[in-house]
């Protein structure tokens, strides 16, 4: 679970889902207090603005089917304070945001692939075989480390 807290709301993503939580003052004001949730089949993009020494950053989600309006020159941050879909964060809020945004994109690429475990196929007994003979043939282990590992890897 990735928490991370931005300026009018903070953002929560357990690998499906990311959660869009705002309270307090500033919920209020912006776009209302409560919570919106995304399962990561829903996001079509993720928009992202870094936090410079002057202004601050953005992260923001669309969805399929969503109606997004382009910002005019200069004005894409205060435009996203008023997104629902938008989190603002500053400067020292930023590297975390960036973990975020690495965390969210690259289980959305693996949900499109067709692979939600994202887990790398087991390597085949020839890959493993050859990576032995290697490492014997550089000299890392010796050829009855090699034998041993062979037989134990054909099965005897």
């Amino acid at each position: 679970m990735i928490e991370v807290k931005g300026h009018n709301g903070q953002i929560a993503f357990d690998g499906q889902y990311v959660t869009i939580t705002r309270k307090g003052i500033l919920g209020r004001l912006s776009v209302g207090k409560g919570e919106k949730r995304f399962h990561i089949s829903q996001i079509s993009s993720v928009q992202w603005k870094p936090a410079g020494p002057l202004v601050n950053g953005f992260i923001a989600f669309s969805a399929a089917g969503g109606n997004e309006r382009r910002s005019r020159f200069g004005s894409q941050t205060s435009n996203a304070v008023n997104d629902e879909n938008s989190v603002i964060f500053t400067t020292r809020q930023k590297t975390a945001f960036e973990e975020l945004r690495k965390a969210i994109e690259a289980a959305i690429a693996n949900h499109h692939s067709g692979n939600p475990s994202a887990a790398p196929p087991p390597p085949s007994v020839a890959d493993e075989l050859a990576k032995l003979a290697t490492l014997r043939d550089q000299g890392a282990i010796t050829d009855a480390e090699f034998q041993q590992q062979k037989q134990r890897l054909l099965g005897g």
